[in-house]
């Protein structure tokens, strides 16, 4: 039996420190709202266990410890606007109330999701009711999901952040560089939040323990929960909370991992297919693959593949791994990458997903080559910058007597017709840029025959030149 503190067995009828009621500052509290207490007789463990005092904030001590940016902001007594950036449970919320406590300053909120330019303009009513009345009060702003508030709904943000009127704090899953308008993020200091470690997560059921709200764990059904919650805090307390009732109800004092299976099913992870973890994690695979690591490239496949990512997405990366990664180092790696985007398609899930298993492993273990990906950039690159230049005459198409007359496609070359099937000396490029090159291929696989081949033709056209 696992008990993770010495309260936590010994507590059988725990009084709960409910959060210090405040009135309403908005009579219809549906998306703006003040830091209300929960008024009914069952407050939710996550509430329950809500952080008073930064000193019980468990985690991103990157941010909150002695002398790091956060916790210097709040001793200030001066505060900022700012974006917590960060996945889903690991305390953006938490920390954005604790800044109104902080500074004793009105709290509201509201959710990018269900609010609009309405909320907005409610809410700047109540940030100047607040500084004008008889007891001024600053007004600290919270956004949840500012992402998915439009350019002019962010836009509506600025004239008030800039003249001081509230403090902005928006809290995102996404990355701010691509989901925040610059104006905004320009006024507003950046704070990367991490997913909570298994100690964070332990010390956590720990507290929900200490107050009896959770029955003790074995060693395995508390190593398979920290897994499930996967670092987010509020997933890992509406678990512990489903747990406990269903616990309760079959009378269990001790949660053991065979029950928690029953309960849980299979095990899910989160994973947020449009979001940051997703890039993160895609991102892991493809650096896998080109630095030629097969253990870890299959480990990152099989991950995005068991969080629900798309098997025809992930076929259609690999197929693009192929070209860009490898190339002509070794031609095949693209023709198996469509084969096996062909395969998923006939087999689907979970068969087909073992083709996607053998591509990238045989992806990461090819030679690796950029050679033609460098090439195709540097040609689009000067192409955008170079004006259009003619087509060389002797290159120039001529069906008609006319077209021939006029000399278009005079002293072409039929290089069949030529020795080794190469005209050596012939150019074609056009006037300006002959002996520009693009495409130098690498060391590498199919490639060393490549670049011999090239130079034996460099050599040829050096000989017809003199």
């Amino acid at each position: 039996m696992r008990c993770l503190t010495p309260q936590a067995c010994e507590a059988e009828s725990p009084s709960v420190a409910r959060p210090k009621p405040s009135p309403s500052l908005h009579s219809e509290p549906v998306q703006i709202k003040a830091f209300l207490s929960v008024s009914s007789t069952h407050i939710p463990l996550a509430e329950r266990l809500r952080p008073r005092t930064l000193g019980e904030v468990i985690g991103q001590q990157h941010l909150l410890g002695e002398g790091m940016a956060l916790r210097v902001a709040f001793e200030s007594g001066q505060p900022h606007s700012c974006i917590l950036w960060g996945p889903p449970g690991v305390g953006k919320t938490t920390i954005a109330r604790l800044m109104a406590d902080a500074f004793d300053a009105q709290f509201l909120s509201i959710s990018a999701v269900l609010g609009g330019v309405k909320e907005i303009r409610e809410a700047v009513e109540l940030a100047i009711a607040a500084r004008d009345s008889l007891d001024p009060k600053r007004t600290i702003m919270f956004v949840d999901e500012v992402h998915r508030f439009n350019k002019s709904q962010q836009d509506a943000f600025l004239p008030h952040v800039e003249s001081g009127l509230f403090t902005f704090i928006g809290a995102t899953t996404e990355n701010p560089s691509f989901e925040v308008n610059s104006a905004l993020l320009s006024r507003a200091a950046v704070y990367v939040l991490q997913s909570l470690s298994v100690d964070d997560l332990t010390q956590i059921i720990a507290k929900a323990q200490a107050i009896g709200a959770v029955p003790a764990l074995e060693d395995a059904a508390l190593e398979r929960l920290i897994a499930y919650a996967d670092g987010d805090a509020r997933r890992l307390l509406n678990t512990l909370e489903t747990l406990s009732v269903a616990a309760n109800r079959e009378k269990l004092e001790e949660i053991n991992d065979a029950w928690l299976m029953r309960v849980l099913g299979e095990r899910m992870r989160r994973y947020d297919k449009g979001g940051e973890q997703f890039y993160d994690t895609i991102s892991a695979l493809h650096k896998s693959v080109r630095g030629s690591d097969p253990d870890a490239a299959l480990y990152w496949l099989v991950r995005m593949l068991d969080g629900g990512a798309e098997p025809k997405y992930m076929a259609r990366r690999l197929i693009r791994m192929a070209a860009e990664d490898i190339g002509l180092a070794d031609p095949r790696a693209l023709r198996l990458a469509l084969d096996a985007a062909e395969v998923y398609e006939r087999l689907g899930t979970p068969e087909g997903e073992l083709a996607l298993a053998e591509c990238v492993v045989y992806l990461a273990v090819a030679p690796k080559s950029n050679a033609v990906y460098k090439a195709y950039n540097d040609a689009k690159a000067l192409i955008k910058k170079d004006g259009t230049r003619p087509v060389p005459m002797h290159l120039r198409n001529a069906p008609t007597k006319m077209m021939k007359d006029m000399d278009w496609g005079k002293g072409y070359r039929y290089a069949h017709d030529e020795e080794d099937g190469f005209a050596a000396g012939e150019n074609y490029m056009p006037e300006g840029l002959e002996g520009t090159g693009f495409y130098r291929p690498v060391e590498r696989g199919l490639e060393i025959k490549i670049a011999d081949k090239l130079r034996h033709l460099r050599d040829k056209n050096k000989q017809a030149g003199q």
